[in-house]
């Protein structure tokens, strides 16, 4: 079994299917979004880490959901306006999607399972769960809705999959046997 998101499609605003194999070579960042949560303020984080990282083949994918709550009331492009004007976003928006239960997009279904993705176990507990996926499609990690997406926790996860220092840490070097 193909255990890499690049066998999904997912819909853009305007209702064109891109494959996730377009995004092969990034690593990646999933967080499923609602512009009416608690939480929503996370937008203009991501768009810190998207700047600080997209000319380094790094990529945020932001998929609205209405699953909890009912935190997502808009539609289509209202969507990435809302982002946009209230947040500044620039990265992705795609096209409000079902990301948990037995409706869910199979993009989710994946992220969700550890016996389709290999990796782990771990459905969306609210708005802003986040996937991390690395350079070759595969589910690395996840971070619960709490956790900024600039904390030095998801910073360190995605250094580490670009193979790249963060300024002001000491280089780690593997001893040699």
């Amino acid at each position: 079994m193909d255990k890499t998101i690049f066998r999904f499609s997912i819909e853009k605003i305007n209702g064109q299917k891109i494959s996730l194999s377009e995004y092969e070579g990034k690593v990646l960042l999933i967080v499923n979004t609602a512009t009416e949560c608690g939480l929503t303020p996370q937008l203009k984080e991501l768009e810190e880490l998207y700047r600080k990282y997209r000319g380094q083949d790094f990529e945020i994918i932001g998929i609205p959901s209405n699953d909890f709550g009912r935190q997502e009331p808009r539609q289509g492009e209202e969507i990435t306006k809302f982002c946009r004007e209230n947040y500044g976003v620039t990265f992705p928006i795609f096209s409000k999607t079902i990301v948990r239960g037995p409706y869910a997009h199979p993009l989710y279904k994946f992220l969700s399972d550890k016996k389709q993705n290999g990796k782990i176990k771990a459905s969306p507990l609210w708005n802003f769960h986040k996937y991390l996926v690395d350079r070759n499609g595969q589910v690395t990690d996840f971070f619960y809705p709490f956790t900024k997406p600039t904390s030095l926790r998801v910073r360190k996860k995605i250094n580490r999959l670009l193979s790249i220092e963060e300024p002001g840490e000491k280089a780690k070097s593997k001893r040699s046997k």
